[in-house]
């Protein structure tokens, strides 16, 4: 292993601190499937499913840096064909991208359904969340977003111990501030289903992604924290008449 001072150089320092942002950045849709999913557990079990499902979607994302070899050979084309003059190249990430915007897509729209269109079954739908369930849910969809931030990693910096310590540094993070981005959903519905929307968005970019039809990321987390940014007003604005109408 070489010496530290050859390790903690500028160059690397940087590439550290702008791969841990990235990450961090990425893994904003993940810290909103956490506060979803857990929600549907018992208060007692949701902070030990946030930090169980986290250090082992830490484990699963520093387990693929190491076999970063394999990673990069999913990126490798599996299927090719012309659809209505459409050339369609696939590879297994495509396909698992593809998938995993599906599902995300199927279970944001059964939760929207279950908070507004099944209101009288909402409590049995929560009971029937299991801790296991919860957990395996987490490992899933982040074995799903883990993908791109890698193979992100990978592009960005050409060490390991970079990757690695870049990856810890925004689970960390997401460990930090999982639990008070559950508490605010919980405690308002209204912030819940714009969450949901985002991960309908997500699912639909993920696909698009398969197809190998990028839509810039800017854009999204642009309208992300616009409408977050408006349904806060709102919030603000419902709690202050409220005030005013109890007084």
């Amino acid at each position: 292993m070489p010496p530290l001072d050859q390790l903690l150089t500028t160059q690397n320092l940087i590439a550290l601190v702008t791969l841990a942002a990235l990450e961090i950045v990425l893994g904003v849709d993940n810290i909103i499937v956490i506060a979803i999913v857990t929600s549907r557990l018992p208060q007692h079990q949701q902070a030990k499913a946030r930090l169980i499902g986290l250090a082992l979607a830490m484990l699963m994302r520093v387990g693929l840096l190491l076999a970063i070899g394999w990673v990069m050979s999913l990126t490798a084309s599996i299927y090719k064909a012309n659809l209505f003059s459409v050339d369609i190249d696939l590879s297994w990430k495509d396909l698992i991208l593809i998938v995993g915007g599906l599902f995300l897509i199927f279970k944001a729209t059964k939760e929207i359904h279950h908070d507004l269109e099944a209101p009288g079954h909402l409590e049995e739908h929560k009971k029937a969340s299991s801790f296991s369930a919860a957990i395996s849910m987490i490992v899933v969809m982040d074995i799903i977003f883990s993908l791109d931030s890698v193979i992100t990693a990978v592009g960005m910096a050409k060490e390991k111990w970079i990757m690695i310590a870049a990856v810890v540094i925004a689970v960390g993070v997401m460990m930090a501030f999982a639990g008070k981005i559950s508490d605010f959903v919980k405690r308002h519905p209204s912030i819940k289903i714009l969450a949901l929307s985002f991960l309908i968005l997500v699912g639909v970019l993920l696909i698009a992604d398969g197809f190998d039809q990028h839509i810039s990321r800017g854009y999204v987390y642009f309208a992300m924290a616009f409408s977050l940014l408006v349904e806060i007003v709102n919030i603000r604005i419902r709690n202050a008449q409220a005030k005013r109408s109890v007084s």
